[in-house]
């Protein structure tokens, strides 16, 4: 073979591999879609996790992952996070969401610090709503910056062609799919 077809060769190679690495790179930092509307009446309850990207905050979450969430009349929602630690104790964790302003219901802030500590804005955590089932029995929540993601039910266990197609959508928005944990649920609710 003629050494410039080689050399062109690779020449078009490693540019193909330059563009697709930049490519991924804008994907990822591209906003997150969002669901348009949440109506957070029907949102309320509880939900069980069935999958996450690892959270340092879960960290020693070994099983029963439950998160509830409750409308207040401030407009703001109280959240409750619940897990099993390894030891069979219960974890648990109150914290508060608000909506942002001038984004759709579905784009929200998140505190579990204590609230004199509110004006702080890194006390406050991206939570997107990024998939959300019409009968409200599943959902999907990510940040912005793709290293945390949730899938929830109103049940322990989902159908596996709705995980396999919640995982799918996750991954077509540049969440890395393949970290995900499987969270296992000990007790039937």
């Amino acid at each position: 073979m003629d050494e410039n077809v080689v050399m062109a060769s690779r020449t078009v190679s490693v540019a193909l591999l330059i563009l697709a690495a930049a490519a991924s790179r804008a994907a990822a930092q591209a906003p997150l879609r969002v669901v348009e509307q949440v109506d957070y009446a029907r949102y309320a309850g509880t939900w069980f996790e069935i999958a996450r990207l690892p959270f340092k905050y879960q960290e020693k979450c070994s099983s029963d992952v439950t998160a509830t969430y409750e409308p207040r009349p401030d407009g703001r929602i109280t959240v409750t996070n619940r897990c099993r630690e390894a030891g069979g104790q219960m974890r648990e964790a109150e914290g508060v969401a608000r909506r942002v302003e001038g984004r759709p219901p579905s784009v929200l802030k998140v505190r579990f610090a204590p609230a004199f500590l509110s004006f702080l804005p890194m006390v406050w955590g991206d939570y997107q709503v990024i998939a959300l089932g019409a009968e409200y029995d599943h959902v999907m929540v990510g940040t912005p910056d793709r290293k945390y993601l949730w899938i929830l039910a109103r049940t322990p266990r989902v159908d596996e062609a709705l995980y396999r197609s919640l995982v799918e959508q996750a991954r077509s928005q540049g969440f890395d799919v393949t970290a995900l944990i499987d969270t296992r649920h000990t007790a039937t609710p």
